[in-house]
């Protein structure tokens, strides 16, 4: 029997997946853009560029689906139950796969890089934010869509907001506004504003680019982006409790899995904001990629115990799995 495993995560910004032997060595990579079926246009140019990383991926391992012991999507995306019917059926049947594929939220590919067992609790923020728990006897909770918007995106467009309600003067000065203005080369709020509404403007999911720059003017000590950064990990720990409470993990000590892009950045500022909202959580800062999740998900499903400090060697040397 074949010892291949194949371990995609699917973003909204980028779907990486990954064909790799039994002791971790990553025999095949590949990647594809936008893989969340609510956000890419729709399910169809979601299951394209799933279905492009994962052939690369294969092409690369020099096999087919019908080699691999077993598969494993983690998929921002992957949120009501009808989903998840909806991607196993399709995902084993235009990929040729034998047998229909494990497909989780990618907030649980998040839990399992942080933990053996997958049990506790993960937030993951990227270009948006999943977050999920798992208690001892495998009983999950995390929603599809959360009340607030959360993640990159949501930092990027509360502070843009701010830019142009000082430009109304309804708001105050900001030093956004001077990083909002390098960042698209406009003269001031108003031309930035007509950037981002005009006819054939920039596009739609511009707001993420700019979390790296509210994080930076937070940490610097802007009150205007503190208060963003502090709003939008609160919620994202709010969201975080919840999950924990309904899976009965609150009352004890338990992994608090912090992954994603957003994470990465050195303000700690973002971090302990959300950890005050839950403060049983022990936070876990994996140092694998997303994708090595889905991998060892793919993995615990027949057994096999990949070398996690050979896969993540082999992830931080590939420029192409970085966030």
């Amino acid at each position: 029997m074949s010892s291949l495993v194949l371990g995609v995560d699917g973003g909204n910004t980028k779907t990486v997946a990954l064909v790799v032997a039994a002791d971790g060595t990553i025999v095949g990579s590949g990647s594809g853009g936008c893989g969340d079926i609510h956000n890419a246009g729709g399910p169809e140019p979601a299951l394209v560029e799933i279905g492009r990383a994962t052939t690369a991926a294969l092409d690369g391992a020099r096999a087919t689906a019908a080699d691999l012991a077993a598969a494993a999507f983690s998929l921002a995306g992957a949120d009501w139950p009808e989903d998840f019917v909806f991607l196993r059926s399709e995902l084993q049947g235009r990929l040729g796969l034998r047998d229909e594929p494990e497909v989780v939220n990618d907030a649980l590919g998040g839990l399992r890089c942080g933990t053996e067992d997958m049990v506790g609790v993960a937030v993951v923020i990227g270009t948006y934010a999943a977050v999920t728990a798992r208690n001892a006897d495998g009983q999950l909770f995390h929603l599809g869509f959360w009340p607030d918007s959360t993640g990159a995106f949501a930092l990027g467009s509360k502070a843009l907001a701010a830019v142009w309600r000082h430009m109304l003067e309804l708001g105050p000065r900001t030093s956004l506004l001077e990083r909002a203005l390098a960042r698209w080369r406009c003269a001031d709020a108003e031309e930035l504003l007509h950037a981002f509404t005009r006819i054939g403007g920039l596009e739609d999911s511009e707001p993420g680019r700019f979390a790296d720059a509210v994080l930076d003017e937070a940490e610097a000590g802007d009150p205007v982006a503190r208060t963003i950064v502090e709003t939008v990990a609160g919620r994202m720990g709010d969201y975080a409790r919840v999950c924990a409470a309904r899976t009965g993990l609150l009352g004890a000590p338990f992994p608090l899995v912090l992954c994603g892009g957003v994470l990465r950045h050195p303000s700690t500022l973002l971090r302990a904001a959300l950890h005050s909202r839950i403060p049983e959580g022990r936070p876990v800062y994996p140092d694998v990629e997303p994708v090595a999740g889905a991998v060892l998900i793919a993995a615990d499903l027949v057994g096999a115990r990949p070398d996690v400090r050979r896969l993540q060697s082999a992830l931080a040397g590939s420029t192409e799995h970085q966030g």
